[in-house]
């Protein structure tokens, strides 16, 4: 009989005596307890599972060795000395002010002083954090847990109230640092890894497991570890859609697997989507579920950015400062974008990242261009259905009607001088529909704006913004953009497009059939 799966369950201790199956990551948890004392941070994508490891940590440090019989460290030489473990789960905290969060956070202090019962006589909550961490260690060194730091700030980014609240974090967080001496263990978890300067600055004694190549699979599963705990799973669904075993892994590894942490290490699975899928034996976007971070919508709204050939400086790549955004390094802490390889350029390091999965990319391309455009979702879909079967049959007339549903909507705050606005609009369109498509391609002779091909089709297009169809025609034959393709079995179509300034919308178009 199969064990069951939940997606729900976060706490170690209900998850075992529920009888659910658990991946075992308890041989990679045990060599971060070997230290006497130790202090780690560690960020990950939402739903990869930093909650369960928050709860297992507690589990083993209250000394509960029973819930581990069968698992890795069982047979390890850890003692299950039971420690005070205070553990602040700030997921709650969020808040619209510092007065607010400071409020909250005095609670979840007040919460815990219950618990090992103690008396708070300071004022303000981070002085009663630490006298929490005093009084509580009397005995024996104290464990703490905190998990979604990052929390209380993630809703303010890029608003005037973030530096009130990243203070307000910043001294609650110092506590750890003065307290060492009475610390057993620290872990710390959230999504995002912010810079020295800002939250972490008074924590750089924390040692920082986010790039880490031997804490890389620490969450998520690699294949390895899908194919041994859930067999009976992949073989149900394999069944239900009546293909080999080895095809559904190959598909479940599409899907849902991809993202890496280091660029030397395993790629992993999100553990959440591929559990929705193995549990409802079904295919689909469970990334969706959850939503999009709303400060990175926005953000991408202001600074809109091709999403090809993506690089950054790998010094850059998990930290960014809360008053100064940048996309890149958001898209890879919050798991839109993954490690694909690293380049050395002279005397700097650069990563290349992409898509982790087939899920990430679906579901980012259809916010992006849902949010952009601003395009309800069932006019969405009425549209991007009429895309596909428009680009099947060569229909340039219908398919650019369908095309213009995706600008008719953009606020009058974008102007024609954003023009980076409307290609990633255009971009992403036909990259959610499934087709290939390449941007400001290079020729000998120019640069074409766009060329989307298909398994029958070559579609090169130009577009003026501002300027007339007429234009963009003229230019297509004045560089020869069609060239490279004449050997091309396909049949490649040219396409002038005029965009207008005070519609900011598709106003004309001409279409060609490019000569063999």
């Amino acid at each position: 009989m199969m064990k069951p799966l939940t997606t729900s369950i976060y706490t170690f201790p209900k998850l075992i005596n529920g009888g659910f199956t658990y991946v075992d990551k308890t041989k990679d948890i045990y060599e971060l307890l070997k230290p006497p004392t130790a202090q780690y941070f560690l960020s990950r994508p939402r739903r990869f599972g930093k909650s369960l490891l928050v709860s297992t940590l507690k589990a083993i440090f209250q000394g509960q060795k029973d819930l581990f019989e069968g698992l890795a460290i069982a047979d390890t030489d850890y003692d299950w000395k039971s420690y005070p473990v205070i553990e602040l789960n700030l997921g709650s905290c969020a808040a619209d002010s510092a007065d607010g969060l400071k409020t909250l956070l005095d609670y979840a202090v007040e919460d815990n002083a219950a618990v090992h019962g103690v008396s708070l006589e300071r004022k303000g909550c981070a002085a009663r954090f630490q006298e929490l961490v005093n009084k509580t260690a009397q005995k024996n060194p104290v464990v703490i847990l905190i998990d979604e730091y990052d929390k209380p700030l993630l809703g303010h980014l890029g608003k005037e109230s973030a530096r009130e609240i990243q203070d307000v974090l910043k001294s609650f967080y110092s506590v750890i640092k003065t307290t060492e001496p009475y610390q057993r263990f620290v872990l710390l978890t959230g999504v995002s890894r912010f810079s020295r300067v800002s939250i972490f600055s008074d924590l750089n004694n924390l040692t920082d497991l986010t790039m880490n190549y031997e804490t890389a699979t620490l969450l998520g599963y690699t294949q390895d570890e899908l194919e041994a705990n859930f067999a009976d799973y992949i073989q149900r669904l394999a069944d239900q859609e009546e293909k080999p075993y080895a095809q559904v892994v190959e598909g479940l590894r599409d899907w849902y697997n991809g993202y890496r942490f280091h660029h030397k290490a395993e790629t992993v699975y999100n553990p959440v989507s591929v559990m929705k899928c193995l549990n409802a034996s079904e295919y689909a976007n469970y990334w969706f579920e959850t939503g999009t971070p709303t400060f990175l919508v926005e953000l991408l709204k202001r600074q809109p950015m091709d999403m090809e050939d993506l690089s950054i400086q790998a010094e850059a790549i998990s930290t960014y400062d809360p008053n100064d955004l940048e996309p890149l390094p958001l898209l890879f802490q919050t798991g839109y974008l993954t490690i694909q390889g690293i380049e050395q350029i002279g005397e700097m390091r650069y990563y290349h990242l992409d898509y982790p999965n087939r899920e990430i990319r679906q579901a980012f391309n259809y916010w992006l261009v849902r949010d952009f455009a601003e395009v309800p979702d069932p006019e969405l879909s009425t549209a991007l259905r009429g895309m596909v079967k428009s680009l099947q049959k060569c229909d340039i007339d219908a398919m650019l009607e369908h095309l213009k549903t995706f600008f008719a909507n953009i606020p009058n705050t974008i102007t024609l001088a954003h023009e980076k606005y409307y290609q990633t609009i255009f971009f992403t369109v036909f990259k959610l529909i499934g087709a290939m498509i390449e941007a400001e391609v290079n020729t000998n002779t120019g640069r074409i704006d766009a060329v989307v091909k298909t398994d029958k089709y070559i579609y090169i297009f130009e577009f003026k913004l501002g300027g007339t169809a007429e234009e963009a025609m003229q230019q297509i034959y004045d560089k020869q953009y069609a060239a490279p393709y004449r050997d091309d079995a396909r049949t490649t179509t040219l396409v002038g497009v005029g965009f207008d300034r005070e519609n900011r919308n598709i106003h004309t178009w001409l279409r060609e059939k490019a000569e063999s």
